[in-house]
Order: structure tokens, then C-alpha cells, then sequence
């Protein structure tokens, strides 16, 4: 059986394209599985995954818990916010305790980056990242890249415009790690302020047009800004956001050409993008959503193939 050359999912820079493959192939078998009347396997019947999660997340979380659930596995959810980490509990601490109860997987979300990979060198389990700062997000990308194959018939030769706040977003820096992996051609376009100055060394260029961007690509996967990690403010309005960098039908009409439109969520409405595009047919929001919980459900079962019993 193939397996994956890593032990832990921390982020896609640590994937070979072989990897990603195989995620989408296990993926395209659970995607049929969760369309049946019944939805469930027992692959994971004496697994035990933990999902932690030290910063608020309503779609990651269930959509991981949805996956788990599909699989059979034993779920324990963990909520730092309403936790002893909050009287003062090292992670250590937290997850040597949850680990005590003979936990296989963790599933983690961590407001600070590389909390997945100090935490993989040190406990005793498979760790999943489920976001690790402004840093990566990797199940995110896997969905994505997985989500425009899907839509396309691949992702290789394709041109991906990444809009929005890059600076901030796990969820950019993965995605141009995967995308770049399987060979697509990406740029990213926003405000000068929220792109990064190392962006040019991923292999990505800049385009500060709008309607620039969108005539060049194939799809425009879309960020919000991400106002809760930000200390200053990086652009004067959000009405003059929405101006310069928001998506409308109007905008997409002029184009003379049909792009796909992704958003990873959750979507503010009339700010990067209009209602009327978020709902168009050209929009993949909604399959973006059931392909995470079968992509999960692929990572999920491929690290849980390496634990020795």
C-alpha cells in the first residue's frame, strides 16, 4: 500500500508532489463514500484523534469532526478558550494529559506558528496542522488545489490569482506552496501593504490591478481581511478596499471569459466579494466545503495507516 512520505501533516512545504496525489486519490474514494445513504467507513474504528483547538474555528472544526465522525474514529474535542490554558497550562502540559488518555492523532489549531512541529517533537502521536498562526494551512490548500482539479481536470498549466490579505493568511502561503508543487502558474493581487516582501521568492509575482488579474487567470481564489491579526491599519477604508480589490458581477462580466471563483470562508459579503458572485455558477465555494471533509477524511486515514499497534 502507498503511504506518505511524511509523518505528521504540518504544512505543504514538507509534501512531494507524489503525496498530494495520493491524498487526492484517497480523497476521490471518500468523496463517494460520504455521497452514499449511508456516509460512514470503519477504517478508523480503534483510532482516538484529539482535535485541539487553541483558537476559534467553527468550519475547520467540524469539518475535521465530520471527517473523524465518517471514519469511526473516537473524537475528543479539546476547546483552549474555555480551558485550564487559560490559568496558565503549558501546551506540553495540555496535550501530555490528553495524550495520557492514549490518543493516536491531534488535530491542532495555534495562534502561534510552528506550534505543530514543536508539538510533533515531542509527543508521541500523529499531528494534523489545522492552522498554525499567520504561517500555514495545509488541509485548507490540499482542498483547494483538490477542488480546482476537480473543476478543471487539473491544476497543472493553470493560472491562480490569490486576492487579498497575504500577509496574514496561513491559508495563501500554503495554497502557493501546493499550487506551485503540482505546477500551476500563480500570482497574487492586493494592496502593497498586504503582500509580503518575500512573496517574490516563492516563485509568485504581483498584480495590484484588479481587473488586470482576473483577465489573466483561470481561477481567483479569494481571502478576506483578516482584521482580527492585524495591529495597524494597512489600508484607509474598507469601502476603498471593496473599490480597488472587491469582486462584483459587473467586474467578472466585463471579463469576456469565465474564471472560477473560490473563497475559503468565511465570506464578508459586499466587501472582497459581492452576494451575487459568491452564489454564481462559476463560484466553487460549496464544493470547496464537502471536498474538505473528504480531503480530511484522506489525511486523517493515511497518517493513521503508520501507527504501529
Amino acid at each position: 500500500m502507498k503511504q506518505l512520505s511524511v509523518e505528521h501533516l504540518l504544512g505543504i512545504k514538507y509534501l512531494n508532489k507524489n503525496d498530494i496525489d495520493l491524498i487526492f486519490e484517497t480523497a476521490n474514494h471518500f468523496k463517494e463514500v460520504i455521497n452514499r445513504p449511508i456516509k460512514k467507513v470503519p477504517s478508523l474504528r480503534d483510532i482516538t484523534v484529539a482535535n485541539l483547538f487553541f483558537e476559534n474555528s467553527t468550519r475547520t472544526k467540524l469539518s475535521f469532526e465530520l471527517a473523524e465522525k465518517r471514519l469511526s474514529a473516537d473524537i475528543i474535542n479539546f476547546s483552549a478558550s474555555q480551558s485550564s490554558v487559560k490559568k496558565g497550562e503549558t501546551l506540553i502540559d495540555t496535550v501530555n494529559n490528553i495524550l495520557s488518555m492514549k490518543v493516536d492523532i491531534v488535530v491542532m489549531r495555534h495562534p502561534n506558528v510552528g506550534a505543530g512541529v514543536f508539538l510533533s517533537n515531542h509527543v508521541n502521536a500523529k499531528i494534523i496542522n489545522a492552522g498554525d498562526g499567520t504561517h500555514e494551512h495545509p488541509t485548507q490548500a490540499l482542498l483547494d488545489s483538490y477542488s480546482i482539479k476537480e473543476k478543471l481536470g487539473s491544476v497543472k498549466g493553470k493560472k491562480i490569482i490569490i486576492v487579498g490579505d497575504i500577509l496574514h493568511s496561513r491559508v495563501a502561503l500554503s495554497n502557493i506552496f501546493a499550487l506551485k508543487l503540482q505546477g500551476a502558474d500563480v500570482k497574487v493581487c492586493g494592496p502593497t501593504t498586504l503582500i509580503p516582501k518575500y512573496i517574490s521568492s516563492l516563485g509568485v509575482s504581483v498584480e495590484t490591478n484588479i481587473k488586470k488579474a482576473l483577465k489573466w487567470c483561470d481561477v481567483a481564489n479569494v481571502l478576506r481581511v483578516q482584521h482580527e491579526r492585524m495591529n495597524n491599519n494597512y489600508f484607509p477604508t474598507t469601502r476603498e478596499y471593496t473599490q480597488l480589490f472587491g469582486i462584483n458581477k459587473e467586474v467578472l462580466d466585463s471579463l469576456g471569459k469565465k474564471i472560477v471563483i473560490m473563497h475559503p470562508g468565511p465570506i464578508n459579503r459586499g466587501v472582497e466579494i459581492t452576494s451575487d458572485v459568491a452564489d454564481a455558477d462559476q463560484s466553487i465555494i460549496l464544493n470547496q466545503v464537502e471536498n474538505g471533509v473528504a480531503v480530511r477524511m484522506a489525511v486523517i486515514y493515511l497518517l493513521a495507516q503508520q501507527i504501529k499497534r
